[in-house]
């Protein structure tokens, strides 16, 4: 039997993360705040003191991913694995709540619909319109360069997702890319954005659709997974994940869950 490391994080925080914008980014290519690489050079500084060196690393399209993912990289000497990047492990779609402030947002929908919007596992939020300054149709990252052949999903089209949607997307490129690696024993980092460490948390650990719910992800804390490798390249995951600084965690858990109470000031 041979094991397996997987590292799983949020980027570090945002322009649009940071609390006196509050704004819901989704596909929008946002930069990080100081803080948030202060946060990525923290989590690469926890991944060496545990001896983590990934030895291949996945992240999103955007930018505040690839960011984190190279000042992680960087700290723990491994600048030069591969990375592959992909639009499959993007935040998800927020739709028309893109761009907007969650205040904002929670007022024209009320608490209850707010809340099944950004919380549920299977409704979107109502579909952004191409007109918005928001929309990524004519993006260049999501033309022809994006299609990886996995499934018939085109991400230039795409208007609006739920988690369940993100799930979906997920799915093939974990099968086609991360699954080999993890087969063959390596430890695997994926810096990505809060809805997809949500997926990958549900999945790997079988919570429900209505578990999830209540699962908020800190900014910039690595969570690991170890797995067991048979020979035949099955892998088992050995218990849930943990966070490298339970209490960063805790004060970034927090910070998130109250991004969303947050009233108009």
């Amino acid at each position: 039997m041979r094991s397996a490391t997987l590292v799983v994080m949020r980027h570090g925080e945002s322009t649009w993360t940071d609390k006196t914008q509050n704004r819901f980014a989704g596909w929008v290519d946002v930069p990080l705040t100081e803080r948030g690489r202060d946060q990525a050079r923290h989590a690469g500084k926890l991944m060496s003191d545990a001896n983590i060196k990934p030895d291949a690393a996945f992240t999103s399209l955007l930018r505040r991913s690839i960011e984190t993912c190279d000042i992680v990289l960087d700290a723990v000497d491994r600048l030069w694995v591969p990375v592959m990047r992909s639009w499959r492990l993007n935040e998800r779609h927020y739709g028309s709540f893109q761009g907007q402030t969650r205040p904002a947002m929670r007022k024209r929908y009320g608490d209850e619909l707010f809340a099944t919007y950004r919380r549920s596992y299977d409704v979107r939020p109502p579909e952004i319109s191409e007109n918005s300054p928001w929309w990524q149709g004519n993006d260049a990252r999501y033309g022809i360069v994006a299609r990886d052949g996995l499934d018939e999903l085109d991400p230039s089209t795409i208007r609006s997702e739920c988690l369940k949607d993100v799930v979906v997307r997920l799915e093939p490129f974990w099968q086609s890319f991360v699954t080999p690696c993890l087969s063959l024993g390596e430890t695997v980092a994926i810096v990505t954005h809060g809805s997809v460490v949500r997926s990958l948390i549900k999945v790997i650990e079988g919570l429900s659709d209505e578990e999830i719910r209540t699962v908020n992800v800190p900014t910039g804390v690595p969570r690991v997974y170890k797995f067991e490798c048979d020979a035949f390249g099955g892998l088992r995951v050995l218990g849930a994940g943990r966070y490298l600084d339970l209490e960063a965690a805790e004060a970034g858990i927090a910070e998130t869950s109250a991004l969303g109470e947050a009233t108009l000031g």
